[in-house]
């Protein structure tokens, strides 16, 4: 978690690359960081909103309400069927009785994991899949940084998508967005290569 006014540095993955590690996770059993990874990059969700979240908020549901806890905003953010259908099969897989229960539980069943410990378990998860991101810089922004070059890529890297990214993040302008995306260092390395 960055300090407020810190730039954070985690890494992105490639969307295909995503959806490939979700479907690895899920052959090795990896079940509770599948959907955390699944869930995070597909509603790009802060990671103190993602561990708050109880299966009765997800599990068959198609909207997922909650108030941000950063921006105390009401979010309605429309849930895509194809996680939906990976909440449906993790759900029968971990055999959840209770759904108030939250989806991230610690082993001793007693509260939500932590971030620290998100955030070494994705480092671990980087290194055991070959993940194309730098180890060091893997961390639960990655889910957001994931969802947004995945829709600012499918938009033809417009600024219309960088807008609704702005929106969609809370940042307060583009240029915030661009920051946060990693943009602006890759638009300046591009004016040198076309030189």
């Amino acid at each position: 978690m960055a300090l407020k006014g810190q730039l954070t540095k985690s890494s992105y993955l490639e969307w295909d690359s995503m959806l490939l590690l979700l479907q690895k996770l899920e052959r090795d059993g990896h079940y509770k960081f599948q959907l955390l990874i699944a869930i995070g990059c597909y509603t790009g969700l802060r990671i103190g909103d993602l561990l708050k979240l109880r299966w009765v908020d997800v599990y068959k549901q198609e909207i997922l309400e909650l108030v941000e806890g950063k921006t105390k905003k009401n979010r309605k953010i429309q849930l895509n069927p194809t996680l939906v259908e990976t909440i449906t099969r993790l759900h029968a897989k971990l055999e959840i009785t209770d759904e108030n229960a939250l989806l991230f539980l610690n082993k001793a069943k007693t509260k939500a994991i932590n971030v620290q410990y998100v955030n070494r378990r994705l480092k671990e998860i980087a290194k055991q899949y070959n993940l194309q991101s730098s180890e060091n810089s893997t961390s639960s922004h990655l889910f957001r940084k994931t969802l947004g070059r995945h829709v600012w890529a499918i938009n033809n890297y417009s600024e219309k998508s960088l807008l609704l990214l702005g929106e969609l993040f809370n940042h307060s302008s583009i240029k915030i967005t661009k920051i946060y995306l990693g943009i602006k260092a890759e638009e300046i390395g591009d004016v040198y290569l076309s030189l």
